[in-house]
């Protein structure tokens, strides 16, 4: 599988839409949950899906994130909307550096081109790298038979043939006691992805679920970090209306009473957070995206002092104010 003659390799990986149900609430990046999973758990990325990449790493060593080098191949790709999300350097066990190109595509639709793209990709960063690129594929659709994993183009005897790995979400369903029983994030992950698929039309059953994956957070055993960042990917995929979510708020509630689980507090604060989100929304429309950002990254004590001010908010303009008047204290999403 890997080319020992050859001192780099890249790795690229693709995961395509991502459902977006009629209850959610809109979102202007509705890939960023999977970017920030992508990012927070690299290592259990590949060891989830791409097990035999994952035992050639020398995972001792640290890795390194190159936003830099991967915002260049961004911009000289010019074949449209691309999310080619991060580019990592590691080490494999031979003690050579290697990159991986972590490649993430969300789309609403089956792309007939898919193939082609992945094609793409790859040998532009074999042109300007000059290394060997490992292009693997994740598909998050609903589509069980749509598994595009070869590009082939011929003309006058000149020929291509690209192959790469694809992992296909919808085959998880038929292992659910896998994911229960594995405590790899990217279990969790996983399984917020297909019940957010599933419960689509079905608010209720939605909170229901929402509700048990993060009870099993807990029950994982997983530290307070960790059950922040999957409880907001949690939170981002099950979007519930505001009623709902108020309503596993308490639930909520009676189970942190009920087994005196500490790192709740995070989760309510995230919980007061959206709710004051609602409430700007239906007041001044679709919030932009850094807005949301920084109401989401305010301490428990600024949403109490928010939620006051903003009985008294006639425009967008006094939220931006109230906001660069009240700088965030903690960094998004933790408590």
């Amino acid at each position: 599988m890997f080319d020992e003659e050859r001192d780099h390799f890249f790795c690229q990986y693709s995961s395509v839409e991502l459902t977006r149900s009629m209850t959610d609430s809109p979102r202007a990046d509705f890939d960023s949950p999977w970017k920030e999973a992508l990012d927070d758990y690299f290592q259990e990325f590949i060891a989830f899906f791409f097990p035999q990449i994952y035992a050639d790493i020398d995972w001792n060593r640290e890795y390194e994130f190159l936003d830099k080098e991967l915002q260049q191949i961004v911009r000289d790709a010019e074949i449209g909307k691309r999310y080619a999300d991060k580019l990592v350097k590691v080490w494999r066990k031979s003690g050579i550096e290697a990159w991986v190109l972590a490649h993430i595509e969300i789309q609403a639709q089956e792309e007939t081109g898919f193939g082609e793209r992945m094609f793409i990709y790859n040998y532009r960063l074999r042109d300007r790298y000059d290394r060997p690129v490992v292009s693997l594929a994740v598909l998050g659709d609903d589509r069980f038979n749509w598994r595009p994993s070869q590009y082939q183009n011929e003309f006058w005897g000149c020929a291509i043939t690209f192959d790469f790995p694809i992992v296909k979400l919808l085959d998880y369903e038929s292992r659910w006691d896998e994911l229960v029983s594995s405590t790899n994030p990217f279990a969790t992950v996983v399984m917020a992805h297909l019940k957010a698929k599933e419960t689509r039309n079905n608010p209720l059953d939605r909170k229901l679920w929402k509700f048990t994956l993060t009870r099993q957070l807990y029950e994982r055993g997983y530290d307070r970090e960790d059950i922040l960042k999957l409880y907001r990917f949690i939170d981002w995929l099950l979007a519930l209306p505001e009623d709902l979510e108020l309503e596993l708020k308490q639930d909520l509630d009676r189970l942190q009473e009920q087994q005196t689980m500490p790192h709740v507090t995070g989760i309510e604060r995230l919980g007061s957070a959206k709710v004051i989100l609602v409430q700007l929304t239906r007041l001044f429309g679709e919030l932009p995206s850094n807005l949301q950002s920084q109401v989401q990254s305010l301490s428990a004590s600024q949403l109490d002092e928010l939620a006051l001010a903003l009985l008294n908010f006639t425009s967008i303009e006094d939220v931006t104010n109230w906001l660069q008047a009240n700088p965030t204290q903690q960094p998004p999403w933790n408590a």
